[in-house]
């Protein structure tokens, strides 16, 4: 099958839908499927808005159009509602294309602290973007219930996976913490440094040893000036293929966010034996629930004073539930075909 996706987010961004779009097609090549990706790459940027380190793409239907038209695809997947996601779907209604899209990240939570956009407003126009998919994929059963109850129709799960040949308890390193002002325990958080993370939930609670933020953002240079005393170390972005080594240092990951749709890292950290803190609301709930390789507590502070009892083992074991190869089938199964 030829698949065409369409998505505002692909490298160089690093985060989660980046890293989920990117394992999905390996996962479908492998599978013998042909995939065509239509991204900022191909066109002019511009910054987005209160996040530059994020470029949104300049391009008109007519281009995207093209591109979708050249791709000659069986089926179409639009991931994200950008300005790349809105031309292709202006184009597939336009010649009558039957098409999916994905719901990846909770905009009208993130909208309303940066913004002040009323929630009701943001879910009315991503209700318009989704509402002529064949499918629309949710990561967790939590967000499909959710989308349904907002009159979102033909919510579908797709979940999320993890490479477990990379993240590992035993990746090199382990037995020592790369930076040496790290005192144990260290509670580790990995990922963007931005309002909607709750990063200060997380740098505010009476913890011992080291608070360690990997991770860059708009954010980071006011929480780094509150912030920036004995006990928390900021090592800003790291590569990718690094992570790892991070995790596996570890004591506990912390998972502070109470907004994100799924959170990829939490899966990282477990699969390299690190158990995870986090509060106890979607996302860690349908991630962790009550598998025993984390502890979700309305306390987040004592949700990670308990993560430090739980054995590494048991949170590599239930990482290891969550392969990209059954989650690309899942997707697979969700297409339909361009032509109705």
């Amino acid at each position: 099958m030829r698949i065409t996706i369409v998505t505002d987010a692909w490298a160089p961004q690093v985060n989660g839908v980046v890293r989920t779009l990117s394992a999905t097609r390996a996962e479908l090549e492998a599978l013998g499927h042909v995939v065509t990706m239509i991204t900022p790459r191909s066109f002019a940027t511009f910054p987005c808005p209160s996040y530059p380190e994020i470029r949104l793409a300049l391009a008109g239907p007519g281009r995207i159009g093209k591109a979708i038209e050249d791709s000659r695809c069986d089926a179409l997947h639009i991931a994200t509602e950008g300005p790349l996601g809105w031309a292709a779907r202006r184009h597939a209604l336009r010649r009558g294309l039957r098409f999916t899209t994905a719901y990846h990240t909770r905009f009208p939570e993130y909208l309303q602290p940066r913004l002040g956009i009323p929630l009701g407003a943001s879910y009315a126009l991503l209700r318009r973007f989704h509402a002529p998919a064949a499918n629309v994929m949710a990561p967790t059963p939590s967000i499909v219930d959710a989308l349904t109850a907002r009159g979102f129709a033909n919510v579908v799960l797709w979940s999320r996976g993890v490479d477990l040949a990379a993240f590992t308890p035993a990746s090199s390193g382990a037995a020592s913490l790369p930076e040496p002002a790290l005192r144990r325990p260290v509670f580790l958080y990995v990922g963007r440094v931005a309002i909607e993370k709750n990063i200060e939930a997380f740098l505010g609670l009476d913890l011992p040893g080291t608070k360690w933020i990997v991770g860059d953002g708009p954010q980071r240079a006011a929480l780094q000036r509150r912030h920036g005393g004995p006990g928390i170390v900021w090592s800003g972005a790291r590569d990718p293929n690094d992570l790892a080594r991070l995790y596996a240092a570890a004591d506990v990951f912390v998972f502070p966010s109470r907004t994100d749709t799924f959170g990829l890292v939490m899966l990282e950290a477990m699969a390299c034996g690190l158990p995870v803190a986090a509060f106890d609301v979607p996302g860690p709930r349908d991630v962790v629930g009550g598998s025993d390789a984390g502890v979700l507590d309305q306390d987040l502070r004592q949700a990670c004073l308990r993560a430090l009892a739980i054995p590494r083992d048991r949170a590599r074991a239930h990482a290891e539930r969550f392969g990209w190869d059954a989650a690309a089938r899942q997707f697979l199964g969700h297409l339909r075909p361009v032509a109705a």
